[in-house]
């Protein structure tokens, strides 16, 4: 069963972190990840695009109903990010669309709010202005 990010988001379904790994309750296709601290011109987060090999800096995995992505060069997310100290930002299509159509691309920001392991996924329009 492939969970759409629209359903995802409309439900408020929340996705939890265990460590280096993001469990998100919906199925994408995953065009780059940006994880950082800040996204301002001062302190720059990390542009990940290649998501090929053993080496890549991130790992992804379907299950049935969700998709976990793998953080290799980080440890702890929710220590690096909670408590409002930064967020992932993918940029996403949902399963199966046109990549190429600009107008089904999607920037989903991935916040860390608190102690708690859950994570909360929300579409914004331009990934600089946070």
């Amino acid at each position: 069963m492939t969970r759409s990010i629209e359903t995802a988001l409309t439900e408020k379904q929340n996705g939890f972190v265990r460590h280096n790994s993001l469990f998100l309750p919906f199925h994408f296709e995953l065009i780059s990840v940006w994880i950082g601290k800040d996204m301002s011109l001062i302190a720059r987060p990390d542009h990940i695009v290649d998501f090929t090999g053993s080496k890549s800096e991130v790992g992804m995995r379907e299950g049935e109903s969700y998709t976990n992505l793998v953080f290799r060069n980080h440890k702890d997310l929710k220590k690096e990010l909670g408590h409002y100290k930064g967020h992932v930002v993918l940029t996403v299509t949902e399963k199966d669309a046109d990549i190429f159509d600009s107008g089904n691309r999607h920037f989903l920001k991935i916040s860390f709010h608190d102690d708690t392991d859950e994570v909360f996924t929300e579409r914004v329009d331009d990934p600089f202005k946070l």
